[in-house]
């Protein structure tokens, strides 16, 4: 979906002329559904930094973890559709969640697709103390002392969730889930001690296991990382069914004028062709991605489609 970077910028310059939603003089929100701290949050507030001095206006992000992205999601879905709130949504709130369970949104009908942002594999780490050479030795560790050992999740209907469970399901090994409000708490509680398992983000994850709080033993995507080049995939590993790599996108309230979304989506994509922006966001391990809103549109119902399919199939349910 990568555009072209000339054309991407003679639209956003143009767009930074005549942009009907940068001459309003209130703040552009951007709202995070999970907690100060993570991956999503970490991203949002970068891309927004930018696109604020692009739109001549100020950017307020705005946090409202709860429900698993759904408080959020809901937020966004019944405000006014003038451009001027914003979503940043991901696998979970759009695609993950919504076939989990029962929402009070849709994640198509309620919302206007502005924008891809990029994609982050998911990374197995484990808490130190627990001593494990890799993956091999965990799944013994498991089956030796099963219900002993939990795993931390961002909420139920999250990519670190839906990780978890298809890891177990494909090894036969019990851990117990312990859902919480973003990847930011879930993560501090894992190198605290106080759950031993976790699948965060690329985005997420990397920083600890570079310090050391954290131990990486495989990516659960399709390929190995150049940030954590000797980290191997699950699949090398011949755990299978596992790969689950994470994508991030703006959205705005359903109703929001096409004028205004194309106009954002121009904006945005010449923010994510900015190099500072680039090395930022993919020196954590995501990668940058831009589409049209309808190429985003379209990736949100295959997603649901195709996530629907694995909560059947693995017998998937919410804690």
């Amino acid at each position: 979906m990568k555009l072209n970077l000339a054309w991407v910028a003679g639209l956003a310059l143009a767009a930074t002329c005549n942009l009907g939603v940068a001459q309003s003089e209130k703040p552009l929100t951007i709202v995070v559904p999970t907690a100060a701290g993570g991956g999503n949050d970490a991203m949002a507030r970068t891309i927004g930094q930018k696109l604020g001095v692009l739109l001549n206006r100020s950017v307020i992000v705005d946090n409202k973890a709860g429900a698993n992205g759904a408080l959020a999601a809901e937020f966004v879905a019944k405000a006014a559709p003038d451009g001027n709130t914003l979503m940043f949504g991901y696998i979970a709130t759009h695609a993950m969640n919504p076939a989990l369970q029962k929402l009070r949104y849709d994640p198509v009908k309620d919302f206007e697709a502005v924008g891809l942002v990029g994609y982050s594999p998911t990374l197995m780490v484990v808490n130190p103390s627990l001593k494990v050479k890799d993956v091999k030795d965990l799944v013994r560790v498991l089956k030796e002392k099963p219900d002993q050992y939990s795993v931390a999740s961002a909420g139920n209907g999250t990519a670190p969730h839906f990780a978890a469970e298809l890891f177990k399901m494909s090894t036969q090994t019990s851990l117990l889930h312990v859902p919480y409000k973003g990847s930011a708490p879930a993560v501090n509680d894992t190198i605290g001690g106080q759950t031993h398992v976790m699948f965060p983000s690329l985005f997420t994850g990397v920083p600890f296991v570079k310090s050391g709080r954290l131990q990486a033993l495989a990516i659960a995507g399709n390929k190995r990382s150049a940030v954590l080049p000797d980290v191997p995939t699950l699949k090398e590993l011949g755990i299978d069914g596992v790969e689950v790599d994470q994508w991030y996108a703006i959205f705005a309230p359903a109703k929001t004028s096409k004028d205004v979304i194309v106009k954002l989506n121009q904006a945005l994509n010449k923010v994510l062709n900015d190099p500072e922006i680039i090395k930022k966001i993919e020196g954590h391990g995501a990668d940058v991605d831009t589409s049209t809103p309808e190429q985003l549109g379209e990736m949100v119902r295959k997603d649901l489609v195709k996530w629907r399919q694995v909560v059947q199939r693995a017998k998937l349910q919410a804690d």
